[in-house]
């Protein structure tokens, strides 16, 4: 086993080793002693950016019928009840039936989805919601939706709660059934950290390169989040040991599935020049059967990028549309007006409390990707 691939195995593996990645968590936390330790070792100096927040602490969240208790988790950037919770009628979304009571319906995760539910959750229609998780048909269970709007809430409170509950929730609706939503809630005072460094360039003259890449996420989700640590790590590495001609600036994030406040954070508060180029690691490339879709602010990054990935044998399955508002963190930099690469994959554990070690990762790729992200960085310095 190569250095690199060696050293993409142990970050990918600490990182899962670590139980909670949520903002604002003590898990949180230990990710950014844990980052600031990676980046000290590799000869570079480790700065915490903290930033207040108010982090939701769920109380009661849970669907009552007739006795029978389905529990799950709100959105969290949708309404909130009291401990009495909300009374209706449960009805499908979309029927007349359920219009001022509980709405049921079942949404993933793709944007079709979610725009489908927010489009529900922008009505007065219904009191409140109850949104089954069905982000991949193979994977059952409960996996969570990001808060997008999470400093600007809005709509009722949606209950977000496993697949399994499907099938009773449609009973339940067809029959009429009358249910009671609690989603409960309170906030306590918190603290989000990204971690950051600066890898010092041959001539300080020029405009430096940013590297970014989210370190939260809801649960553990090692596939959707280690790929991006571990490439980030391997190019700190690199250029740490390689002096580039301009600044190499490394950015780690907070807040990504509450609609990146600690991106947001940063780049409100940082007096920095804008970047020669952003290098964003999005989610997801890790995971087994990944499908990259790649990211670009302008067709000659677009088209560098192709080629470069396609010479170290990565395939790409997907382009977002030049000029069109791209996924991940890419987003913010689009809205900065900077130029970007943006790598994100596909994941049937997306969100999801089982994406883990090792069963979720492909190394062999997520190899292929850190050699061709590494290229793709050397032109840009």
């Amino acid at each position: 086993m190569s250095e690199l691939a060696g050293n993409i195995a142990a970050d990918i593996e600490a990182w899962d080793a670590i139980d909670d990645h949520r903002t604002g968590t003590a898990g949180d936390r230990q990710t950014s002693d844990w980052l600031a330790g990676r980046v000290k070792s590799a000869g570079s100096e480790p700065r915490r950016d903290d930033f207040a927040l108010s982090r939701w602490v769920l109380k009661r969240c849970a669907l009552d019928v007739d006795g029978t208790v389905v529990e799950g988790v709100p959105l969290f950037d949708g309404g909130t009840t009291g401990p009495e919770g909300v009374v209706g009628g449960l009805g499908l979304l979309g029927e007349s039936r359920g219009a001022a009571g509980i709405g049921v319906g079942a949404f993933g995760n793709a944007a079709g989805a979610t725009g489908a539910l927010a489009a529900f959750r922008r009505t007065n229609d219904y009191r409140a919601i109850v949104a089954v998780s069905k982000m991949d048909e193979r994977v059952t269970g409960l996996a969570l939706q990001n808060a997008d709007r999470f400093s600007e809430p809005f709509g009722p409170p949606v209950l977000q709660v496993a697949t399994e509950h499907e099938k009773w929730l449609h009973e339940a609706s067809s029959a009429g059934a009358v249910g009671r939503l609690t989603a409960h809630v309170s906030l306590e005072s918190a603290t989000g950290s990204n971690v950051y460094c600066r890898v010092r360039g041959r001539d300080p003259a020029l405009a430096p390169l940013t590297v970014v890449t989210p370190k939260s996420a809801w649960w553990v989700c090692t596939a959707e989040r280690g790929g991006g640590i571990a490439v980030w790590l391997a190019l700190l590495r690199h250029f740490a040991a390689n002096r580039p001609a301009r600044d190499v600036v490394f950015i780690a994030t907070t807040g990504h599935e509450l609609g990146h406040l600690g991106l947001d954070h940063f780049l409100a508060t940082k007096d920095t020049p804008p970047s020669h180029g952003w290098i964003h690691l999005g989610a997801n490339f890790a995971a087994v059967d990944s499908r990259i879709r790649l990211q670009a602010s302008d067709a000659e990054l677009m088209d560098m990028a192709q080629r470069t990935l396609s010479t170290h044998g990565v395939t790409v399955s997907s382009t977002t549309p030049l000029g069109s508002r791209p996924g991940g963190e890419a987003r913010n930099i689009h809205d900065l007006g900077e130029r970007y690469v943006s790598l994100l994959g596909s994941n049937r554990w997306f969100h999801h409390p089982d994406d883990r070690w090792p069963t979720t990762i492909d190394l062999h790729n997520t190899g292929r990707v850190a050699r061709a992200v590494l290229a793709i960085a050397t032109r840009l310095v």
